[in-house]
């Protein structure tokens, strides 16, 4: 990865850093919404499509997506109003409850927010407020939200899949973090690793060990990355896979046959990949004879 300074803007300013992660914090409540309802989304588009293609007659169905309708309780339909919308002050004063019905609201609301304002500040800090650090941003938060959608419905939506993929080669284009040429080559030989993978791993059990979306992740992360990085985030989401997964099978009682997402053991080695990319390609560097 490049160390341009004038990409990178003075790395480690707290102050900017504090900032980030206050935006962080109100972008976690956004990535929320962004999180339950573009499955929802898509299963719209999917029921849609099959009334369309067995000519049936279309349901009537509101206007709902990223905006529409306001956020209320799943329970009591209770409308989320902008003071009980503050990210994690608000899930404290209501203790986690409901306003007006008084049914729990899950602790991951908050969880998401919080984490996405401390990686804010981290990103911010390692990688400073310049093209490369404020565009690190989008990285993060479209990682966040496909780890916890893949967790969800073990499917990667081409909607952040895509934007992530095409935004790495665009920034790239001036070298912000490796050559357009490494970028170009990181995003094919991401997809096509996993789709050999994928296609080798089918033939020699009859079954698929991941989805499509993997592979479109994977090539999202070399075009921000390039291809030098690629062993390293395979190797990195390989072992935190097996990991927890093995954990799962053992501490949660997790079926060896309910299949575990590969999607968010990607986004996390990425993650650490484009904040400590240096470090992994100097450290791979001493290992090679």
């Amino acid at each position: 990865m490049l160390d341009n300074p004038l990409l990178f803007a003075a790395p480690g300013d707290l102050i900017v850093s504090l900032i980030a992660g206050m935006f962080g914090l109100i972008f976690g409540s956004f990535l929320n919404v962004v999180i339950y309802r573009i499955p929802k989304m898509m299963q719209r588009e999917i029921d849609n499509f099959i009334a369309t293609e067995t000519e049936k007659e279309l349901p009537h169905q509101d206007v709902f997506n990223l905006m529409v309708p306001r956020s209320a309780c799943p329970h009591c339909g209770h409308q989320i109003t902008a003071i009980e919308n503050v990210p994690v002050l608000s899930y404290l004063v209501l203790r986690g409850k409901c306003r007006k019905c008084k049914a729990p609201i899950s602790a991951r609301y908050p969880a998401i927010e919080l984490l996405t304002g401390l990686l804010s500040v981290l990103m911010i800090w390692k990688l400073g407020s310049g093209v490369a650090g404020l565009s690190s941003l989008f990285f993060l938060y479209s990682l966040i939200a496909m780890t916890f959608i893949d967790f969800d419905t073990q499917q990667l939506p081409d909607d952040l899949t895509l934007p992530l993929l095409w935004a790495g080669l665009l920034l790239n284009l001036n070298a912000t973090f490796v050559p357009l040429h490494d970028a170009v080559i990181g995003a094919a030989a991401g997809y096509m690793v996993l789709w050999l993978i994928y296609w080798l791993f089918k033939l020699v059990t009859g079954k698929e060990g991941m989805g499509y979306g993997d592979f479109k992740l994977l090539a999202a992360l070399g075009a921000w990355m390039g291809w030098a990085m690629l062993p390293a985030i395979i190797l990195l989401s390989s072992v935190v896979g097996a990991v927890v997964g093995i954990c799962l099978i053992v501490f949660a009682r997790h079926g060896r046959n309910v299949p575990i997402p590969f999607g968010p053991y990607l986004a996390g080695a990425g993650l650490i990949a484009i904040l400590y990319g240096s470090q992994i390609s100097g450290f791979i560097q001493t290992l090679m004879p």
